[in-house]
């Protein structure tokens, strides 16, 4: 197998269409003419205030957010040394806010900024200025990445923190669906594509055998008419084994010698990690994390209000100011009672803050969360949660068998002991059996279970978080609880204003990382609008505005 030398990048200005080091002693500019992004002048400034009146939203916008403090915060998003200077990041940062304000594409963005006098008021530009490539938003876009976007959207709840307006007092936690951009294609076309990927990127390697494996692909497609789909599909996943232990072979023998690995190699390992991710969904499919689609290998199939393909947007909001204090986007399968505890810890190390209590919906009703969230030592939160009743049953319940104090042996309600116990499938406690021998005489068996099983005796689970459950039970139970739950609606509207007003149901961009961006800038759109909101119903700040 041949091998090529991989070449480092060097990270480049925005609008770079090569590699260009800056030369000691000349300016910038002498290298590069760039666009002059001019300030409105004198008379822009008249047209301004004759057209977009004192009250229209991007006016006051410009006025009460301080966009220049985002400028530190993307500077370490580009190399002082290498490329040509950074084009003006808070006018693309502007133009970005724009595009997800106002639900626009890059080129549509630009468009309006040409002819929308409140456009080039809010992006400061005079109305003859020159406006950015459409090619530069995307790069900028990926320039920042989601740390940078990160960055800026806690800046911006930092601004609303130093107002006054974000309290710590309780954090509303809440989760919709995001729908991929994606087209979701048959089992039979998902193998197939990952089989034509996978012998795309080993065709470099060892193209003969490659063309073979296309040449048996193509027979197989031709041959194949009389097959019913449930053949068709396996004699394709067959091919897909066949090709994926050769290529294993070759992973397995260029282990044994190391060697610098380049980016052939890299894309070759990762489609074949890929293709095992394929044939174990095939093999065992009610794991129930099966690949959707070779173009958006993130997304997952999820439930939410009917089934979909996608993601969950998860967000973390105060009750007090409604503004979103922490973003998260997970699978479509995703955890999304174990992201509570992920959204209070990073707005927590954004701001160094203390968040006192959560309310979230029932999803969050799991011991071990709630353990971890009120953990004393830990986050040390009052968790607000809907209880999910026990089932109903005409017979004992687990809380009707007592457990010693060392939590070794259970008690049953006529009075028989058992200390025989393994952990329960979910981990979350104990299964203690009771013998066969003496359930058959017990004079309660009728009131314990409807039939005695013929190995052994009553089964009894006793979770190890029966005081978390207790606890959340007992505070649904309260007046305080009644007055935190119709505050939660509010995150609903919240998620709603996302999702309905400015697309963030449907992710505009495909991968994981890529979607998180695009909500924290949709979250960022929506914090803005209600830091307008609030701070300009304040009259020396509405005067101001």
């Amino acid at each position: 197998m041949a091998s090529h030398n991989s070449m480092t990048n060097a990270r480049m200005g925005d609008g770079n269409r090569g590699r260009l080091k800056r030369v000691a002693g000349k300016e910038p500019s002498m290298l590069d003419a760039q666009p002059n992004y001019a300030p409105p002048t004198a008379q822009d400034l008249e047209v301004f205030a004759a057209l977009v009146p004192p009250e229209h939203y991007l006016h006051r916008a410009a006025k009460t957010i301080d966009f220049e403090r985002f400028r530190p915060l993307m500077a370490g998003c580009y190399s002082p040394d290498w490329g040509r200077p950074a084009k003006e990041p808070v006018l693309l940062l502007k133009l970005e806010f724009l595009q997800y304000h106002d639900r626009l594409s890059d080129r549509q963005v630009i468009e309006q900024a040409q002819v929308n006098i409140a456009y080039r008021e809010f992006l400061g530009l005079s109305l003859t200025s020159p406006l950015p490539e459409v090619s530069l938003l995307s790069r900028f876009r990926g320039r920042l990445g989601v740390e940078g976007h990160r960055r800026i959207f806690h800046d911006l709840v930092a601004q609303a923190r130093e107002h006054g307006l974000v309290k710590d007092r309780l954090r509303l936690k809440d989760a919709t669906h995001v729908l991929a951009d994606v087209a979701i294609p048959a089992t039979i076309a998902l193998v197939a594509g990952m089989r034509d990927r996978l012998l795309g990127a080993a065709a470099f390697y060892n193209p003969p055998w490659a063309e073979g494996q296309k040449v048996r692909a193509e027979v197989i497609r031709t041959t194949e008419a009389a097959a019913s789909a449930e053949q068709r599909l396996e004699m394709r996943v067959t091919h897909l084994r066949e090709i994926l232990a050769e290529v294993d072979a070759w992973v397995e023998q260029r282990s044994k010698t190391p060697g610098s690995d380049n980016g052939l190699w890299v894309r070759l390992e990762e489609t074949r990690r890929l293709a095992h991710k394929v044939l174990a969904d095939r093999e065992h499919p009610q794991a129930g994390d099966a690949l959707v689609s070779l173009e958006e290998i993130d997304a997952r199939h999820g439930w939410h209000c009917g089934a979909y393909c996608g993601y969950l947007l998860d967000i973390a909001m105060d009750a007090d100011s409604e503004f979103v204090t922490a973003v998260n986007v997970l699978p479509a399968n995703g955890d999304e009672a174990a992201d509570a505890a992920v959204l209070i810890r990073e707005e927590e190390a954004a701001h160094g803050n203390d968040v006192e209590a959560l309310s979230a919906d029932a999803a969050l009703f799991q011991g071990e969360k709630l353990r971890e969230l009120t953990d004393p030592q830990g986050l040390n939160l009052e968790v607000f949660v809907p209880p999910v009743a026990p089932r109903p049953t005409p017979y004992f319940s687990p809380e009707d068998f007592r457990l010693d104090e060392a939590g070794q042996t259970v008690t049953c309600p006529a009075g028989q002991q058992t200390s025989v116990r393994e952990r329960n499938k979910h981990e979350t406690g104990w299964i203690y059996r009771f013998r066969h021998t003496v359930c058959a005489a017990c004079p309660l068996q009728g009131q314990c279970m409807p039939k005695l099983p013929k190995q052994h005796g009553r089964s009894v689970n006793k979770n190890a978080y029966v005081a978390e459950y207790a606890a959340a039970r007992a505070k649904a139970e309260t007046a305080e609880y009644a007055v935190v739950r119709r505050l939660h609606r509010k995150v609903e509207r919240k998620l709603g204003e996302i999702a309905r007003h400015h697309g963030g149901r449907h992710a505009r961009f495909r991968g994981q990382p890529k979607v998180l961006l695009q909500e924290l800038m949709t979250t960022l759109v929506v914090n803005v609008r209600r830091m307008v909101q609030i701070l300009c119903a304040q009259p020396a700040v509405c005067a101001k505005a």
